[in-house]
């Protein structure tokens, strides 16, 4: 059973003979004009060549024959299009990985092609551990890209559940003493005695009471309560405007910011990678999710075995070639992909509507 893994597709400029080799499956589905014709009266033809299977090939230790392959292709007429007539044919063609293949346009019109590739080796059986790369990556779903900016340890707001335990545990200590045994009490009192009073300070805690009126603990002044409460607003507020600044600092750390390219092509980097960046002519290995503007996901590969392309070389449309340069192992990012980066006027049916915005979130798993 095969499975599609990404979409793919390439323009082909009239007149001219174009050769690729898919770095994994791909099935072909459709092949169109382009949006701008060269000549409306003209027929133009689309022509693909294609290895020539012998019994030689079945050998793979046979490296004589793999400077032969220009003489081993077979040319294959795919369809005849005609601007006003016949403008599209959808088609089911499968190229194999690594193969050499011969796209040749019969005509002056630009010929497009789209499809997607595929695993032909795909099992039906869920993985349910999340991502399983071979290079042992963490298990990651990029369904929750968003979810997966890191703060640094030391910038994590330190609420003041300490102090408010360690009061509670005042509070049980005191209880125990005034509500345990006798013991306890005459504890108490010994400490209170161990303090005398003279007899100016007796005679006026006797008139003194607090402000809320209770009795004034020995050698209390209204004075020095009066004290304590300021510096406990004071403590206060100096708390408040800490706690403020860190969530502002947090706040400010976790937007993710977004630039756009001349092209219309924004990025988004929800979390930096390591190691070098994607350069053009990489074979780069990606999770991905596409979707359309209303959420509907259209494509998607978060599990099995990456998707694999060169960067540059016109494998994947025009949004991925220029928002995955300058990606590092590990990085992750959304892409949101204007129609003429994407599948332009004419779309990708029945999963892509003609003029449609596409956005990614991808993931690069390693850079080669």
């Amino acid at each position: 059973m095969s499975i599609a893994i990404a979409p793919w597709g390439v323009e082909l400029e009239g007149g001219k003979t174009v050769e690729i080799r898919p770095p994994s499956d791909l099935k072909i589905t459709n092949v169109a004009l382009g949006d701008v014709l060269a000549d409306a009266n003209e027929r133009t033809t689309f022509k693909l060549g294609i290895p020539l299977l012998s019994e030689s090939e079945d050998d793979e230790d046979d490296e004589d024959d793999e400077g032969n392959e220009e003489e081993k292709m077979q040319t294959l007429t795919i369809c005849s299009l005609t601007a006003g007539k016949i403008e599209q044919a959808n088609v089911e063609i499968i190229l194999l990985q690594d193969q050499l293949h011969k796209f040749q346009i019969v005509g002056k019109n630009t010929i497009c092609l789209t499809g997607y590739y595929i695993d032909q080796n795909f099992d039906e059986s869920p993985d349910l551990s999340g991502f399983s790369d071979d290079e042992d990556e963490d298990v990651h779903d990029l369904r929750y890209v968003s979810s997966d900016v890191e703060m640094p340890l030391d910038e994590l707001d330190e609420d003041s559940d300490a102090g408010r335990f360690e009061e509670v545990d005042q509070d049980e200590d005191e209880k125990e003493v005034t509500t345990g045994s006798k013991r306890g009490r005459d504890s108490l009192a010994s400490n209170d005695a161990a303090k005398p009073l003279s007899k100016a300070e007796k005679k006026k805690n006797k008139k003194q009471k607090l402000q809320d009126g209770t009795a004034a603990a020995p050698g209390v002044t209204s004075e020095k309560v009066e004290e304590k409460k300021t510096e406990g607003k004071k403590e206060e507020e100096k708390k408040k405007k800490t706690d403020n600044q860190k969530g502002n600092d947090k706040e400010d750390k976790t937007k993710l910011k977004e630039k756009e390219l001349p092209s219309g092509l924004k990025i988004k980097d929800a979390k930096i990678g390591t190691g070098p960046m994607a350069k053009k002519g990489q074979m780069i290995s990606m999770r991905y999710i596409g979707k359309l503007p209303n959420g509907k996901v259209f494509d998607s590969n978060t599990k099995g075995k990456p998707f694999v392309f060169r960067l540059g070389a016109g494998e994947v449309i025009k949004g991925w070639d220029e928002g995955i340069a300058g990606i590092q192992a590990g990085g992750e990012r959304i892409l949101t992909v204007p129609a003429a980066l994407g599948y332009g006027k004419r779309g990708s049916p029945p999963q892509i509507p003609g003029n449609a915005t596409l956005i990614f979130e991808v993931k690069c798993v390693s850079i080669k």
